[in-house]
């Protein structure tokens, strides 16, 4: 979105201002090179029918690109947006027999079609979200993917054309039992077929969790260190979770 007022990190960009900002936070400490600007976030319901929260909100007060390549020529904000559950499955394969050699990934976004209507969910809320009144005395045009973006087909579009990993990515060699042609690594995350080799990493999840994943990934790290160690293992944790009331027939 573009905003109508100068008070977005816009005016922060220039090389010079970014030399301030980055002295400063080395003098200092403080100001705007000690926070990465995603102060807020959240999490909701893409529909009806889904228990818990599948869609994550980061909001930034800046039009840039996720990678930040490409930077609008304006103040503006943005919501990044997307799916948490992913139904689409990609692969890592070996790029050749040279160890050396970087893997080859295919993250196989948006190959399933639940993955498409939880985007079209994404653009269709996020944009009920900057309608709201608190955002009116800043409400500028919609930068991307513009106001005339409306159908099905054309959220679509714009999704397949700006979707972009989150460097969040797990669940390449799950964890299952012995007899499954799907699992890599066992209960206790011994390489299936393989003496001598455990593989202690966010990459052993049979699914990616609802949120980012480096307290998960340290949760399940001290857990299999107990298993590698063999000491006694915790009793299972009954913590309770938030299910929205009503989410079999509404979205809110």
């Amino acid at each position: 979105m573009a905003c109508t007022q100068p008070i977005t990190l816009y005016s922060a960009m220039s090389l010079w201002a970014r030399a301030r900002i980055g002295a400063r936070w080395l003098l200092f400490k403080d100001g705007l090179g000690a926070t990465n600007h995603f102060e807020t976030g959240g999490f909701i319901r893409s529909r009806a029918c889904v228990p818990y929260p599948d869609i994550q909100y980061h909001f930034l007060p800046l039009a840039v690109t996720y990678d930040g390549s490409s930077l609008a020529r304006e103040h503006g904000f943005q919501a990044h947006v997307g799916p948490m559950r992913s139904k689409s499955r990609g692969w890592v394969r070996l790029a050749s027999a040279d160890a050396r050699d970087q893997p080859r990934i295919l993250f196989n976004y948006l190959s399933d079609p639940e993955d498409l209507i939880e985007m079209r969910a994404c653009v269709r809320l996020t944009r009920e979200i900057f309608a709201q009144p608190a955002f009116a005395p800043y409400r500028g045009r919609e930068i991307q993917p513009g106001a005339g973006v409306t159908s099905d087909e054309q959220i679509d579009a714009f999704a397949r054309a700006k979707v972009e990993s989150a460097f969040h990515p797990s669940c390449s060699c799950r964890m299952g039992r012995p007899d499954d042609p799907m699992a890599v690594v066992d209960p206790e995350a011994r390489a299936i077929g393989v003496d001598g080799l455990r593989v202690v990493d966010s990459s052993i999840m049979p699914s990616i969790t609802t949120g980012n994943l480096n307290a998960p990934t340290i949760m399940l790290a001290e857990k299999l260190a107990d298993h590698i160690l063999s000491k006694p293992l915790l009793r299972a944790a009954e913590a309770p979770y938030y299910v929205a009331p009503g989410w079999q027939t509404s979205q809110r």
